[in-house]
Parts: C-alpha cells; sequence; structure tokens
C-alpha cells in the first residue's frame, strides 16, 4: 500500500517530467520552424517571450485571479472560524498564514493563488462554509494550503507560458504559410519535411494543452496527499469531496481561464466520463481522488 509521502513524491516527478517535456517540445516546434525558414530568431523570440510574459503573470497572478472571481476579505470578525483553521493549519506546515476570501456563491468550492507561500491567498465560498463539517472544512483549507506549499502556483504559472508560447509560434507559422512564406524553403526540404513539419506544428498546440490538463490534475493529487497528510484524517477530504460533488449548483463566475485553480471542476453536469474526454479535463474524477485518500496510509 502507498503511504502519502510515496505518492507526494511520485506525483512530483511526474509534474517536472511533464514540463521537461513542455521545454522540449517549444525547443522542436522552433528548431522545425527556424529549419524551414533558414532563420533561428523564431527560437530565441519564442523563449524570450515566455521570460516577459511569465515574468508578469508571477507578480500579477493572485490579482488577475481575485478580479475574474469577484472574491471579497474574509473579515477575521466575521469569518472567526475559518481564520482559526488556516491559521492552526499553516503553523503545522510551518507555513506563513494566508490571506482568506470568500465568494459569495451557493456551490461549495474553494481554491489557492499567489506567487509564493509569502503571499499566498486562499479562497472558499459561502457555500463551501455552509455545506461542511469543521473536519471536512479543515481538509479543505488543508488541500489548498498544500496547493501554496507546493509551489503549484508557480508551476502552473510556467505551464500556462509555455502552451501560450506553443500556440504562439504555431500560429505565426500558419501565417507566413498562407501568404507564401514557405515558398523559398520547399525546395531545400524536399515536400516529405514539409508536410511531417506541417503536421508537427498542427498537432503541437494539442499536444501542449494535453499536457497542461495533465499536470493540472497530478497537482491536484499530491494537494490531497499534503491535505491528508496534514490532518492525518483522510476521510475528511474524502466526505468533502463526496458532499461537493453531490451538490448541483453551478459557479456563477466560473470560467475555463481559471477552472483549474478550484478544488474540483465548478461546471457541474459538464464532467465526463470517456477516455478520451477525460484527456481534457481540469481535475482528476472525483471517485479516483476519493479512492486514492480511502486507500493512503498516513501512518508513517
Amino acid at each position: 500500500m502507498a503511504t502519502l509521502y510515496t505518492q507526494s513524491e511520485n506525483n512530483t516527478y511526474k509534474t517536472y517530467a511533464y514540463l521537461l517535456g513542455f521545454i522540449l517540445l517549444i525547443v522542436a516546434v522552433g528548431w522545425t520552424l527556424s529549419y524551414i525558414y533558414e532563420n533561428a530568431f523564431i527560437l530565441y523570440f519564442a523563449l524570450g517571450f515566455s521570460v516577459v510574459t511569465s515574468f508578469y503573470s508571477y507578480w500579477n497572478s493572485d490579482k488577475i485571479v481575485l478580479a475574474l472571481t469577484k472574491a471579497k476579505p474574509a473579515k477575521k470578525e466575521d469569518y472567526s472560524e475559518l481564520h482559526r483553521i488556516a491559521e492552526n493549519l499553516a503553523i503545522s506546515n510551518g507555513l506563513p498564514k494566508p490571506r482568506l476570501y470568500i465568494l459569495d456563491d451557493p456551490q461549495p468550492n474553494a481554491f489557492a493563488t499567489g506567487r509564493n507561500p509569502k503571499h499566498g491567498v486562499i479562497a472558499v465560498t459561502t457555500g463551501l462554509l455552509e455545506r461542511l463539517e469543521r473536519a471536512e472544512l479543515e481538509a479543505v483549507v488543508a488541500h489548498e494550503l498544500g496547493h501554496i506549499g507546493n509551489n503549484d502556483i508557480l508551476i502552473s504559472s510556467i505551464v500556462v507560458v509555455l502552451v501560450g508560447t506553443v500556440v504562439l509560434v504555431a500560429d505565426f507559422f500558419f501565417r507566413m504559410a498562407f501568404f507564401g512564406g514557405m515558398r523559398g524553403s520547399r525546395d531545400k526540404g524536399g515536400a516529405l519535411i514539409m508536410v511531417g513539419a506541417l503536421a508537427f506544428i498542427i498537432l503541437a498546440p494539442v499536444l501542449a494543452q494535453l499536457m497542461k490538463l495533465a499536470i493540472s490534475r497530478k497537482r491536484e493529487y499530491l494537494a490531497d496527499s499534503t491535505a491528508a497528510l496534514t490532518t492525518r484524517y483522510p476521510e475528511g477530504l474524502a466526505s468533502a469531496l463526496e458532499k461537493i460533488s453531490g451538490d448541483p449548483h453551478q459557479l456563477r463566475k466560473a470560467n475555463d481561464a481559471t477552472a483549474h485553480l478550484f478544488l474540483v471542476s465548478p461546471f457541474r453536469g459538464k464532467e465526463q466520463k470517456s477516455w478520451f474526454r477525460k484527456l481534457f479535463m481540469t481535475h482528476p474524477p472525483i471517485e479516483e481522488r476519493i479512492k486514492r485518500l480511502r486507500e493512503t496510509d498516513t501512518s508513517v
């Protein structure tokens, strides 16, 4: 039986393997375009664009997310229990207490944001506070604190930028191709090479998106393990997930840009079960998350 420590370690290794795959994908796309157009500047531009955009998104990620979700600060006098839970868990994990925010929404859900533990933010919905018992709420906060402690926000920012870079260079390729930019290179590479390069550029953005979603799902498993390890009570989060998944409310401020940040998918009725649909899910199936929590061992 796997322990929570080995689960966390395995998920971390898999995440960095995916990130390495992203970097290699961008290098491959840049090299392909550089070969076709005989210009290495394309590769340098793609990597430079990643650095500039990642810097901006890194420093402003919390402000952007809070503005998109319309979350408001959770005043200590109004949400004293939530503040006590967050403070105790932060002390247990050796982390600064995160800033707490509230979303006025009936769907039980939560998310974490911030560029690092010192600037961590946890937001919960009013529906979550109304539906969950204390042990369940503690497990959810521990899950979100796990995202902060595991530096998930930094990794997510890197992944988003890498996906954007792949899409950008692919779009640039198509614009050049349609305007005749490939005419001079066809003789050099041959028809077979050009067809292969074109197919690669078409598939690269799709592959990048699949890798992004896979990383998002792995980070959820890691945060689940962290929460159970912190509380020493995996059943708390498993029970919370069951309640949350059974709630029919749609999250009013849900959108594709922020959906991957939430504890569970905020889109009700759109969760898919087939293997093909699972490839494009931002979260692992709740049934699998609950199963893993109830099969893991905290006695380490």
